[in-house]
């Protein structure tokens, strides 16, 4: 049985930022300029993933360019060393892409909210119940939209963050279904690492702000979630 935990932290989400942004790169000294486009294009909550090389090292230099802007944690965090590392970097949230219940407590323990992975409501529950600050349904794609009403059901007070899949037209839904925000990747980066327009990017951002934004206020405006 899990212990009660008291949810310290939670991640920097209003009505107008709900959108993840996830970012896979090469190396770390690609991100500056993406983050800039995100921020300017509205999409203040990235996830920097460490499976890209550099990201401990280039985290500092980030913190201190867009940390009054953005907030700025780091995925694909699957030990509680790598945790500690990203933590000590200024990492200001984490992401697991499976339930790691001791990346959640080296999280929880310092304060800094994380999102645990998973997809079935027993992995959900395991990481909501850890201290998560919120769960990451992945891959959302092999689910839809739909299952989260499902879980509500059995969960009301957890929130759900889904990823993996997600394109800019299909976030509304999620939202709309009753998700705290969505994560998206590739179908909002797309070829920006590779000498795509960033122009082109920022307009992305505000298209699928502007849209999830909408989606949530009518959520809102229909009753509790």
């Amino acid at each position: 049985m899990y212990p009660t935990v008291t949810r310290r932290s939670a991640l920097r989400v209003t009505d107008n930022s709900r959108v993840v942004a996830v970012l896979r790169a090469r190396d770390a000294s690609a991100y500056s300029p993406v983050i800039e486009s995100l921020v300017v294009g509205g999409v203040k909550l990235i996830e920097l993933t460490l499976t890209t090389a550099g990201v401990v090292e280039h985290l500092p230099k980030l913190r201190r360019a867009f940390g009054q802007d953005a907030e700025i944690g780091v995925g694909t965090v699957v030990d509680p060393g790598s945790a500690s590392a990203v933590l000590d970097s200024g990492a200001q949230f984490l992401v697991t892409p499976t339930v790691n219940l001791d990346v959640v407590a080296t999280g929880v323990e310092r304060g800094v909210p994380v999102v645990s992975g998973g997809l079935t409501p027993t992995e959900l529950l395991a990481g909501w119940s850890a201290g998560a600050a919120a769960v990451k349904v992945f891959p959302a794609s092999s689910v839809g939209p739909g299952y989260i009403p499902q879980l509500r059901g059995p969960f009301p007070q957890m929130e759900f963050l889904p990823s993996g899949g997600i394109g800019l037209d299909d976030a509304p839904a999620w939202v709309a279904a009753g998700a705290t925000a969505v994560s998206i990747g590739s179908p909002l980066l797309r070829d920006a690492f590779d000498g795509g327009s960033l122009t082109q990017l920022t307009e992305r951002c505000r298209r699928v702000t502007a849209v999830v934004t909408e989606a949530y206020a009518a959520r809102s405006s229909s009753g509790p979630r």
